[in-house]
């Protein structure tokens, strides 16, 4: 009985940390590697790569803990999250806090073999994961909240490779802010009807009859401020191969969501882990 009892509750901790669905790890991990392979001309630090791609499956984790912690009163109202683990009632409250509390634990440790701008700006990312659950209570706006707690791995990328920020990091922050909001954008979308019904908000909600044509304008703003990346970098061409791609998955995903019909647009959300991967291959052979 100890055994099962034991299995069960690493089963239930492996689905509340959504590592059963790993297009969360992969959608924060490429924008961190593009990150680290630009600050360091495709030569990153074996440790500071380590060390990042750890942070982003830990933080990623801990973020998918207090998320539904957070919405434990909403989840069993929406139909796509019904069956979470603290939603079921198969997790406590109180146990998926102090699992929030070891994987935030475990990140911060990881980060203190790095410089100390990096652990600086530790503490602001472990504020961002931790207060972004709630921001849809009060702000039709949690995408862009949830854009600058994404976004924030690359600073912290460039910080620990280079032990500076520069302008270009900057940039892409913004760029992979901008991102996040397309793609929980398509992601609400999903959810927009039960939102609507709770007083959970959105900008899938906030953006209204506008939602397509408002992605359409922050796919081409991200892929002009990733071309502006390339011209400061001195990029090469299959950068801009792998931004030509880009080009043609927002186009495709723009077809899915045209309907709004839910299946397509989880599917356009899905469909930004080959964004991620196209402009990450481009830019490793960029540096080859």
């Amino acid at each position: 009985m100890t055994k099962v009892y034991f299995l069960d509750r690493c089963q239930q901790y492996w689905l509340l940390m959504r590592f059963d669905k790993p297009i969360g790890i992969l959608i924060l991990l490429w924008p961190a590697l593009w990150a680290l392979w630009i600050a360091s001309d495709g030569q990153p630090n074996l440790l500071v790569l380590t060390v990042i791609c750890l942070g982003v499956v830990l933080t990623r984790a801990a973020g998918c803990v207090i998320n539904d912690y957070a919405d434990r009163d909403f989840d069993p109202h929406v139909e796509r999250t019904q069956q979470r683990p603290i939603a079921a009632g198969k997790v406590s409250p109180k146990e998926a806090l102090k699992l929030f509390a070891v994987l935030i634990g475990i990140a911060f440790a990881s980060v203190l073999f790095l410089n100390g701008m990096t652990i600086l700006l530790s503490f602001i990312a472990a504020f961002l994961i931790a207060s972004y659950p709630f921001t849809k209570r009060y702000t039709h706006l949690p995408q862009a909240y949830l854009g600058i707690a994404f976004g924030w791995a690359i600073p912290m990328a460039f910080a620990a490779q280079i032990n500076t920020i520069p302008l270009v990091a900057w940039l892409m922050f913004l760029a992979v802010a901008l991102w996040a909001i397309i793609y929980d954008t398509m992601y609400a979308m999903v959810d927009k009807d039960d939102d609507l019904k709770i007083g959970v908000k959105s900008t899938a909600i906030l953006f209204g009859d506008r939602d397509r044509e408002i992605i359409g304008a922050l796919q081409l703003i991200m892929l002009t401020l990733l071309i502006i990346i390339g011209q400061l970098q001195m990029l090469g061409f299959f950068y801009y191969l792998g931004l030509l791609a880009t080009a043609a998955l927002f186009i495709y995903q723009q077809t899915l969501i045209f309907h709004r019909q839910k299946d397509h647009c989880f599917q356009a959300f899905l469909n930004n882990n080959y964004v991620g991967m196209v402009i990450f291959v481009g830019l490793m052979i960029n540096f080859w």
